[in-house]
């Protein structure tokens, strides 16, 4: 996330063997998530030869390519002329990729749900960390670049979103939100009826005994977390009191699409503050990831998100103030 002071305190975790998933919710019991998919896409996404994927680099250049290719393997269509949203706001070539999935549904097609991640790190230090200058950004955030990508395969295979989806990895987060911003602006502009934005951030580690899956930053703002527990018949989300202190519901992509657009636009997240200190660090890597906890958390939340995206009403509204 965007510039966030605090002190926590560093619990290792190991690499958990290959696995995979599979949801007991989900409309297509037979489907899974695998925890072999989710481990390729995320030590590509953190690898030195991306080095820490700074928007405008060469690094961020390869992950682009390789998110694009996934998009197009699966047979999910550009939003627009290609993948690449060119930025306004920023002084370097720089692009959000967007993947686009119509809905199948032909009234609700035209409402629109955005699914997100930012793909971009800070790239390189001058002096690093015993001679490691690559801040590889696992945590933050090619967990959630991982975790959309697992979420556009499961609607690409099945189809079965009766609301139109825009799978979207923005660039320049680290830089003030750049690529949210250019694009909730773009798409406001051209009048897009935005049901709910959806965004993916830091879930490299599970929480240290919080009672819930992941949290959901501006908890009070809309009912999206009951909704979400309702849906999925537990208790997934929670409301985790330091998001507030610290305003993490302004600090990443989700915060430029309730401002344009004032619908529920959140985040999820499993950085709790106590279970990762290698925020902005080059000790931000592949190994410290749990990828059982994030397929797991990969897992539970499609079934979830499907039910979203086609309920017959826009049942997910913001709260009053």
């Amino acid at each position: 996330m965007k510039k966030i002071v605090f002190l926590i305190s560093f619990v290792g975790l190991s690499l958990h063997a290959q696995t995979n998933v599979t949801s007991k919710n989900i409309s297509n019991v037979n489907y899974q998530v695998s925890e072999e998919n989710v481990i390729k896409t995320l030590s590509y996404l953190t690898s030195d030869e991306l080095e820490g994927r700074d928007s405008g680099s060469e690094g961020i250049e390869k992950a682009a390519v390789y998110l694009e290719n996934l998009l197009k393997e699966n047979g999910i269509k550009p939003y627009f002329k290609t993948y690449r949203d060119t930025l306004s706001n920023f002084d370097k070539p720089a692009f959000n990729i967007v993947g686009y999935i119509e809905g199948t549904d032909k009234k609700l097609k035209n409402e629109f749900v955005v699914i997100g991640a930012h793909y971009d790190h800070i790239g390189m230090l001058q002096n690093g960390v015993n001679a490691d200058v690559i801040v590889n950004g696992a945590n933050d955030n090619a967990t959630g670049t991982t975790a959309v990508t697992e979420v556009a395969k499961y609607f690409a295979k099945f189809k079965n979103n009766k609301r139109s989806v825009l799978f979207v990895f923005f660039s320049a987060e680290e830089k003030g939100l750049l690529g949210s911003k250019h694009l909730a602006a773009k798409l406001k502009e051209q009048k897009m009826d935005l049901y709910f934005m959806f965004n993916f951030e830091m879930i490299g580690v599970p929480m240290k005994d919080k009672g819930m899956d992941f949290y959901l930053t501006g908890f009070g703002k809309s009912n999206m977390a009951t909704t979400i527990n309702e849906y999925a018949g537990e208790k997934l989300v929670g409301y985790l009191p330091i998001e507030t202190k610290y305003m993490l519901f302004r600090a990443s992509d989700n915060y430029p699409f309730f401002t344009e657009f004032n619908v529920p636009a959140q985040t999820v997240s499993t950085f709790d503050f106590e279970n990762f200190q290698f925020y902005h660090q080059p000790d931000d890597e592949f190994e410290l990831m749990d990828t059982k906890h994030m397929t797991t958390v990969i897992s539970k939340t499609i079934p979830v998100l499907e039910k979203m995206i086609n309920a017959p009403k826009k049942e997910i509204k913001l709260n009053e103030k």
